[in-house]
């Protein structure tokens, strides 16, 4: 499996309002340590690495420090369990998603196009991270990840639902939420098959985005 393909930083963070929507519903991972610190991303880049490479099970403490080159004691300045640091993989992770997604249909305005080249982007780059994607897939049975999980769906419903609204649908919110609940499928569907052009097909049929 490919390793985890480097994105640089700082992000990309556009200044709209879709973005600082965003941010507004997401909740802040509670830890007196500074989130920047670069020991904290180092451990969270080995993290990366390792998921892009095997399963959720080998993704221990000992293996993200040895990849990070820390002692064991450093990962809990950062982290108190192992639980809280997928929580943060799995952040991080978003982040860097949602930022792909923006600059993707930053100059789009709300309608058809912009849901169907956010939603490719999505799924695109989950493909290209399959191997992450997979593991956090595995991880969504642990409480602090579920949480996190519906936070991060909720979030993604919101930026749709103008969407949704441009497009003509009486309760845009609660078409914007399903048509999340189906990506997120169609996302699952081609962790195991690929890219599979009959789901994506499933999908604009449901926004009414086909031809």
């Amino acid at each position: 499996m490919s390793r985890l393909r480097k994105i640089p930083r700082p992000f990309y963070r556009p200044s709209t309002l879709f973005y600082t929507l965003w941010k507004e519903t997401t909740v802040p991972m509670p830890h007196p340590t500074n989130l920047a610190h670069p020991t904290r991303q180092l451990l969270i880049d080995a993290g990366l690495e390792l998921a892009a490479q095997g399963s959720l099970h080998r993704l221990t403490i000992d293996a993200v420090v040895s990849k990070a080159g820390v002692a064991k004691g450093t990962f809990y300045v950062h982290f108190p369990d192992r639980a809280t640091f997928l929580v943060a993989l799995h952040q991080q992770f978003h982040e860097r998603l949602l930022d792909r997604i923006l600059q993707a249909v930053e100059s789009l305005p709300p309608g058809a196009e912009r849901l169907r080249r956010g939603t490719i982007t999505y799924l695109d780059e989950c493909l290209q991270q399959r191997g992450v994607k997979a593991i956090l897939l595995e991880a969504r049975s642990e409480a602090p990840i579920t949480l996190e999980v519906q936070q991060r769906n909720a979030s993604f419903a919101q930026l749709e639902q103008a969407d949704f609204a441009t497009l003509g649908w009486p309760d845009a919110e609660t078409a914007a939420r399903l048509f999340v609940a189906l990506c997120a499928e169609v996302a699952l569907i081609e962790l195991e098959t690929g890219r599979n052009e009959a789901a994506r097909q499933a999908l604009w049929r449901f926004a009414r985005l086909e031809g």
